[in-house]
């Protein structure tokens, strides 16, 4: 069941790079923690009221760093402050096991997560691991996001929360639309199938491989949910042409979320919404 409250503003998130694309792929994908800053201000002028970022080797290998992190982290708050919130990866990139995934975590204490449900839940021993870092977590005020690739993975996710394994009460969850094909493609259809295993107080987001993305994103926000959109998961725009950069994107998403009568969060409602407003007093103080 999902919420349809159309005055609900909606959260819009840029992933701008991913774990797997380079400049081989476009030019104007950010890597390096200066990209990253420009793209930050360049998204948050757009509408991007969060930012969720993967960090880089010199080489452009995905990587799993905490001071690697920081150094990110810093360079983005310096050019956007605490307007936007940054949300970093856990993810493993086909490099880090559940353990070392977790380590970084633990270590930077981020303001914000996204944990994949397939990645470090899916044996026992890990879930239980899994679930206490995650119970930290929360317990210290960060922002966990859990991403479920398939309506089957939001049911495994339930038992996991009716089982203690992960914290209980409302989750804040993402939705994977697609996969990394050639060409990558989502299909909006598929959405309904995860709202109807969706339990009535969960938040939730969209986000979509290949073209149909801004499609998708106007779908979520018809049925109450939030979107994601980048160079991540999508270089293109509707129409099949390469979009100029990750802001063009976000812009695209806006137009079709405004036209659904949804309008976007602002960024202060954002951190209201994800329960940050104390971490941001915390830095500056």
């Amino acid at each position: 069941m999902s919420e349809t409250n159309a005055t609900t503003p909606c959260l819009l998130t840029v992933a701008p790079n991913g774990a797997r694309r380079g400049y081989d792929d476009h030019s104007a994908i950010p890597l390096t923690p200066g990209e990253l800053a420009r793209d930050a201000r360049a998204c948050l002028t757009a509408g991007a009221a969060m930012m969720h970022l993967h960090v880089r080797e010199p080489d452009g290998r995905h990587l799993l760093d905490v001071g690697a992190y920081r150094e990110a982290l810093a360079a983005i708050r310096e050019a956007v402050g605490d307007a936007m919130v940054l949300q970093v990866t856990s993810e493993a990139g086909g490099r880090y096991r559940p353990f070392a995934q977790r380590r970084v975590i633990a270590e930077l204490q981020p303001d914000a997560v996204s944990l994949a449900v397939r990645e470090l839940f899916a044996e026992p021993a890990e879930a239980e691991a899994s679930g206490a870092l995650c119970r930290e977590l929360a317990e210290a005020g960060t922002s966990i996001q859990y991403i479920v690739y398939s309506p089957e993975e939001l049911v495994a996710f339930h038992s996991l929360r009716e089982r203690g394994i992960v914290p209980g009460g409302p989750a804040w969850l993402l939705f994977v639309l697609g996969r990394y094909e050639t060409p990558p493609v989502a299909d909006p259809s598929r959405l309904p199938a995860f709202l109807e295993r969706l339990t009535v107080d969960d938040r939730w987001a969209v986000c979509a491989f290949g073209p149909t993305e801004a499609e998708c994103m106007g779908l979520a926000a018809r049925h109450g949910g939030h979107a994601r959109v980048g160079f991540e998961n999508n270089l293109w725009r509707p129409d099949g042409v390469r979009a100029a950069d990750n802001a063009e994107l976000v812009s695209l998403a806006r137009r079709r979320i405004e036209a659904e009568g949804r309008r976007l969060m602002t960024p202060r409602e954002a951190r209201a919404f994800l329960g940050l407003i104390s971490r941001a007093g915390e830095r500056q103080s």
